[in-house]
């Protein structure tokens, strides 16, 4: 098994190993992976013998044992438990009706319970101040309603592994949306949620033209009132600033890459907005680690092809594997068979490669790679296509084109997350970000981590400063500047610039032999 971090054992210990009945773990992360794999490799039996299905088994395991793929979590956590939910990603629509919002949030609750996260859009909510025929009373609209559902999450918080996650998008036509676009400024409301305003190509143009802007009732789609477009989007680029919220959704524009149009539009995303999904859908994502496919300093493609085309059998099959939180989940996911693989690393892959993070060459070297993960889980979705046929929605999608290239058995099939957790079980960095700090504090649920970057940590025992006193200290600043022990030479290349980012290149000098030395070693060797 590849090597663990004490960072990666403390989560694992904490959320994802199984656990008896008095809380005591009970299995190794080793007997995690392989508790993974035996239960995602269970669809093969219907299309292979025994043997290749252990053959399947066993490299699904090695990929993650070997650390090169990661599933999201539901699947590390739930996969052959009693729960046996497996996705990460769920859109859930609520109606304006009192009985469907809080069916809609009972399915949430079920969702958060297995590690799952939702997104909404409330836009379909009546405006406060609307008359209620039913009791004659008036519409408290929608915030007060992500309020609940907030109070909700915060006491479920997924099960107790990890904190749950919502999405509230609201179109930025609704009367309430000024409301919704500073809600997040009051400290503590909406913890457990992003927000985002679902910004249209008439409302950009209002902007742009500096017209004024129609709000509209949502289920007559009659003006209510006029704004200024522009004011609005300063209010929405205020708050941001302010509070971090509201993100925006450009929704006309996510709707032109809507795989299945002949089925539904978009109206929301899942918690971190990388995944649009239909109502009810759900996806399942899973990440490469990019850093592990540097060998030599290259990128091995002949590698990262047979771990790609086996990630995107392993993701299918979980469709096939999962506990469904209802039945309009499970007919909506699998009439479109949606999945989401992934990369984390990115940076680690770049300093391994010698590439400062902010070059020209790492834009390069992100294309090449993205195209080719691309390309390779497309074949390896039409394979599956060919053998268990297209997603069930296929007819009238983008893909029913008549070319045998386009016959896939998803929906979609990439996607990049961020990779929060499953990251630190990698031992790499999260998603395509930059090294924020090459050693920092780092919150997860009520516990404090130390999180150093391992490619600094190797180059610090190799130049023989490594101890936890020094990456404590260097965790509590932020910055190596003023520690004693840390030679003058990387405390020079990290003066006066953007520290993480020079460090990325010192480290890359620093960390391995270069080509040519280990040439003349491998002949002195013979």
């Amino acid at each position: 098994m590849a090597s663990l971090s004490r960072n990666a054992l403390k989560v694992l210990r904490e959320r994802y190993l199984i656990k008896d009945s008095e809380g005591k773990v009970i299995e190794t992360p080793e007997q995690m992976f392989r508790r993974v794999a035996r239960v995602v490799v269970k669809p093969e039996l219907n299309h292979t013998t025994r043997y290749e299905v252990k053959k399947i088994e066993d490299d699904f395991f090695d990929m993650m044992d070997q650390l090169y793929f990661i599933p999201n979590s539901p699947t590390l956590m739930n996969a052959g438990t009693k729960l046996g939910q497996l996705s990460a990603c769920f859109v859930l629509p609520v109606g304006d009706a009192l009985e469907s919002i809080f069916s809609t949030l009972k399915d949430s609750a079920l969702i958060h319970q297995s590690g799952g996260g939702t997104g909404f859009s409330f836009s379909g909510l009546r405006p406060s101040g609307a008359r209620l025929k039913l009791t004659g009373g008036v519409s408290s609209g929608p915030v007060p309603f992500i309020d609940v559902f907030d109070k909700a999450t915060e006491v479920i918080k997924s099960g107790g592994r990890r904190r749950g996650a919502n999405m509230a998008i609201l179109r930025v036509d609704h009367p309430d949306i000024e409301e919704f676009i500073t809600s997040k400024q009051i400290d503590g409301r909406l913890n457990n949620f992003n927000i985002s305003v679902a910004l249209t190509d008439d409302f950009m143009e209002a902007v742009k033209k500096k017209e004024l802007f129609d709000l509209r009732k949502p289920k007559t789609r009659r003006s209510v009132k006029k704004v200024s477009a522009r004011k609005l989007f300063d209010l929405i680029a205020e708050s941001a600033w302010k509070s971090a919220d509201p993100g925006v959704v450009f929704i006309d524009r996510m709707n032109k890459d809507n795989p299945t149009p002949n089925i539904g539009k978009f109206e929301s995303t899942n918690p971190c907005g990388e995944t649009p999904l239909l109502n009810y859908e759900s996806c399942n994502l899973g990440s490469l680690n990019l850093a592990n496919f540097v060998k030599y300093e290259k990128v091995d493609y002949e590698l990262l092809e047979k771990i790609v085309k086996l990630s995107v059998k392993f993701l299918d099959n979980i469709i096939e594997m999962n506990n469904y939180p209802s039945p309009e989940i499970e007919e909506a996911t699998k009439k479109t068979r949606k999945i989401g693989l992934g990369v984390m690393g990115f940076a680690d892959m770049l300093i391994k490669l010698h590439i400062s993070y902010d070059s020209d060459k790492a834009l390069e070297v992100a294309e090449e790679v993205m195209s080719f993960i691309k390309t390779k889980a497309k074949e390896a979705s039409v394979e599956l296509a060919k053998e268990r046929g297209v997603f069930p929605a296929f007819l009238g999608s983008i893909y029913d084109t008549g070319k045998k290239e386009d016959r896939v058995r998803n929906a979609t099939i990439t996607t990049i997350a961020p990779t929060g957790s499953i990251s630190i079980i990698a031992g790499c960095n999260p998603s395509i970000e930059p090294l924020f700090a090459v050693a920092y504090e780092r919150n997860i649920i009520d516990r404090t981590l130390v999180s150093v970057n391992s490619l600094f940590k190797e180059m610090a025992r190799r130049r023989g400063f490594y101890s936890s006193q020094v990456i404590n200290e260097v965790a509590k600043k932020g910055v190596v500047h003023g520690i004693k022990e840390i030679p003058e030479d990387i405390l020079t290349a990290a003066m006066n610039i953007n520290e993480p980012s020079v460090l990325a290149d010192f480290i890359a000098s620093n960390m391995e032999m270069k080509l040519e030395d280990r040439r003349k070693m491998k002949a002195v060797s013979k």
